[in-house]
């Protein structure tokens, strides 16, 4: 076959999506889930995405594919009332529907055993290698029954391979003991994650802890919020970042997850590209305006009868240890950054909103390692088609999605660039430009090297020239 992926995440799905509508190209995905779920744990009742309903898997490279927002809605009949809506942000739950419809639209038939297009739930791939004698990867899978158990072994050859393995829950080492020991009593410590499988139980507890300051964190305290008794809410939102600051969404701002902005972050030195990732927190991690709006209107409301919500919300606190009280509830042992002081919060439940880190490939890659190329801090080298760079005889491409911040900025886990890098994948793959693609996004021109500057010639009024170093 043309192409292997590995993972079946809306990354791996748009890419899907977009070769679909490409002549004569083999694609093939493997997933170890039974089916399509996009963070079933976070599909909060009203919240929506932070990316307007255009970043679909496929509208931001071919808005005439079959397998855009508005054919589902339409396939729903659902056009109508859609348009009525006046609805730009959708809900996830919305968009978790769709990616299932789109998964389901192409997914293999039962029984093809890893061969052919398609996606191909229910298999767990366990290697890539390289084998030169048929020029292309070997991708050994395991085919999982109902119960998540080995049924069948498989491999497949393929002259590409696309990674789409997404991420995974991150909890902080010093927390992680108390998520390990949560079990059907005591206090309970989840990751958001796992929030409205486990929602139920954090009603019920007299109190609960957010820990993170993140959208993720935001939602939870807001839901938990509106669903605790007034003067009765037992809720504590920590938070270690300096204040629980909105994200920036102006204009300009989001032009930061235009492909322009992804070419220049790419053409930069190692060292400023990270030193930029580190100063770039508000344009990810924060949270939006409107839950943010959402949180202190409902404190508000509880307040009108003139007696304070029983709510905390405490920025700048981070939890340096914790422990278990006799497994029914738990101390949090705090430091304050500013105040330099410490203390600790005995709760009943813990949801941790830490975040998300990215799945690691070295076991599953193993094979490759000894060609791959990698950078000053041992990351693989991406080159601008998201394609690894070997150092030996590998010929064949291994592409990446969401694993290449280090390389593209800021924007890698972006679901409004997803079309764009899956364009700019089967473009590569095919030689040729089968999507075609915008040569300018932005209205800003990011470095001295871009639109609007002269570099050679006379310097005409309001221009700018480049001065080459000697």
């Amino acid at each position: 076959m043309d192409v292997a992926g590995v993972g079946v995440g809306p990354f791996n799905l748009s890419l899907a999506a977009l070769a679909d509508g490409v002549p004569g190209l083999r694609v093939a995905m493997y997933e170890q889930r039974r089916a399509f779920r996009w963070h079933p744990g976070l599909l909060i009742e009203g919240a929506t995405l932070q990316v307007p309903f255009l970043a679909d898997l496929v509208t931001m490279a071919d808005p005439a594919s079959a397998w855009s927002f508005l054919r589902f809605l339409r396939e729903r009949d659902r056009l109508f009332p859609f348009y009525f809506a006046e609805r730009f942000h959708v809900e996830r739950a919305e968009y978790d529907a769709y990616c299932r419809w789109v998964s389901e639209g192409l997914s293999a038939p039962a029984g093809a055993g890893g061969a052919g297009a398609g996606l191909h739930f229910g298999h767990q791939v366990d290697a890539v290698r390289w084998c030169a004698d048929r020029g292309a990867f070997e991708v050994d899978f395991t085919q999982l029954d109902e119960r998540g158990e080995a049924e069948a072994l498989g491999r497949a050859f393929a002259r590409n391979v696309v990674l789409g393995v997404g991420t995974a829950p991150h909890v902080p080492e010093r927390l992680r003991p108390l998520v390990e020991s949560s079990g059907a009593a005591g206090a309970l410590v989840v990751h958001s994650a796992e929030y409205l499988e486990r929602r139920e139980r954090l009603l019920a507890a007299d109190h609960v802890t957010v820990v993170g300051s993140g959208q993720s964190g935001a939602e939870v305290f807001l839901d938990l919020l509106r669903h605790r008794p007034a003067g009765r809410e037992g809720l504590h939102w920590l938070s270690r970042s300096p204040a629980f600051a909105p994200m920036e969404y102006s204009k300009l701002g989001l032009e930061h997850f235009t492909p322009d902005y992804t070419r220049y972050f790419h053409g930069l030195p190692e060292g400023v590209r990270d030193g930029l990732l580190r100063r770039q927190g508000q344009l990810h991690k924060a949270v939006d305006h409107e839950t943010l709006g959402a949180i202190h209107d409902e404190l508000y409301h509880r307040s009108l009868n003139g007696a304070w919500p029983d709510a905390v919300l405490t920025p700048g606190v981070a939890v340096r240890t914790a422990g278990r009280m006799g497994g029914a509830r738990v101390e949090l042992h705090l430091e304050h950054a500013e105040q330099g002081e410490r203390s600790r919060l005995v709760t009943d439940a813990v949801v941790l909103a830490t975040g998300y880190r990215e799945r690691p490939v070295d076991g599953l890659l193993a094979g490759l390692d000894p060609y791959l190329r990698r950078d000053a801090a041992g990351r693989p080298v991406v080159d601008a088609e998201y394609r690894l760079v070997w150092d030996g005889p590998v010929s064949g491409g291994v592409f990446v999605q969401n694993a290449e911040r280090h390389s593209h900025g800021v924007g890698a886990p972006d679901l409004g660039l997803a079309a764009y890098r899956s364009a700019v994948i089967l473009n590569a793959l095919a030689g040729e430009e089968v999507y075609r693609l915008p040569r300018r996004t932005a209205f800003t021109s990011f470095g001295l090297r871009g639109s609007g500057v002269r570099e050679e010639g006379p310097v005409g009024r309001g221009e700018l020239r480049t001065l080459r170093p000697s």
